[in-house]
């Protein structure tokens, strides 16, 4: 993985292969660092703890497709700071190499969530999706394959990469495809109260006593504090160990932030602060585009 071209503090580590989301991610957000590809999420996050490179580009959720499988799992655990977000508009490109077509192409490789963002297309062209590992791996797949027959769903850079031409462009189902990335560090970097509108991230178990849940989230609604996303998992295999992942917006320098994690605190076994960081500004954009009827919001 390391790159002796360029010193850690300059790198930025990323899973997949070049070409990959996560490295146009990187590419986008950080276009003066070396983004260097690893294996597994796993990998990017130990190179960062080892001091191979400074940060880690890390999908954590898609607005098609929900949350990225592990995450919530590894981060608890890996020891390192989130210092920032980015928001990448994924946009999925039909890719296959030199002479094949439209007509000669049968399936589809790519990984499982590139696979379901393009669902009514491939379903439109009669193409079998065929899972794999990740997006750009897959192109790299098809490019060394030559095969007419193969094609697979990948970035436009993947295309360039590795040689291959598009059969069909931006072929996503839904125009706000948009994948939400967290960056992390080995060194705590959290924004200030002053320095604007800021996401705090939180890890967080519940007491083993009756509504303890309601009562721990019950202070974020009666101290004012918007709760942006909440997730859970299982721990060691019981289905009675239950962690949560959440976001909220505020600093926890706030009154009102301050108070809520206080009772989140009372009611928790556990509680630990996994960063705080500035909202992108993706954030502002999208919900004004919403409001303004600009990105579709399917009610059910």
């Amino acid at each position: 993985m390391t790159n002796p071209a360029r010193p850690a503090a300059e790198r930025i580590v990323y899973q997949g292969e070049p070409g990959a989301n996560s490295h146009l991610a990187c590419r986008e957000a950080f276009p003066d660092m070396e983004a260097v590809a690893c294996p597994t999420f796993e990998d990017a996050l130990q190179a960062v703890k080892a001091g191979e490179a400074r940060l880690a580009m890390i999908p954590i959720e898609n607005s098609v497709a929900g949350r990225v499988a592990d995450i919530h799992h590894l981060l608890p655990d890996a020891d390192l700071y989130i210092v920032g977000e980015h928001f990448l508009r994924v946009r999925h490109q039909l890719l296959a190499a030199p002479g094949a077509s439209l007509e000669t192409v049968k399936r589809v490789l790519s990984h499982t969530q590139a696979l379901g963002q393009c669902r009514r297309k491939l379903i439109e062209l009669g193409l079998k999706p065929v899972p794999e590992a990740d997006t750009a791996g897959s192109a790299r797949i098809v490019s060394e394959a030559k095969d007419p027959a193969q094609a697979a769903i990948a970035s436009s850079l993947a295309a360039e990469i590795y040689g291959l031409e598009t059969l069909a462009s931006d072929i996503e189902d839904e125009v706000h495809n948009t994948t939400r990335f967290v960056v992390l560090s080995a060194e705590a970097d959290d924004a200030e109260p002053e320095d604007g509108p800021v996401i705090t991230t939180f890890i967080f178990r519940v007491r083993n006593v009756p509504a303890a849940l309601y009562k721990a989230l019950g202070g974020f609604a009666t101290n004012g504090v918007n709760m942006t996303k909440l997730e859970s998992y299982q721990l060691e295999g019981t289905f009675n160990a239950t962690m949560f992942y959440a976001d909220i917006e505020g600093h926890p320098a706030d009154r009102m932030v301050r108070l809520a994690l206080e009772e989140l605190s009372f009611f928790s076994s556990e509680k630990r602060v996994l960063g705080t960081y500035p909202a992108s500004p993706y954030r502002a954009e999208a919900a004004r585009l919403a409001a303004e009827g600009l990105i579709p919001i399917r009610r059910r």
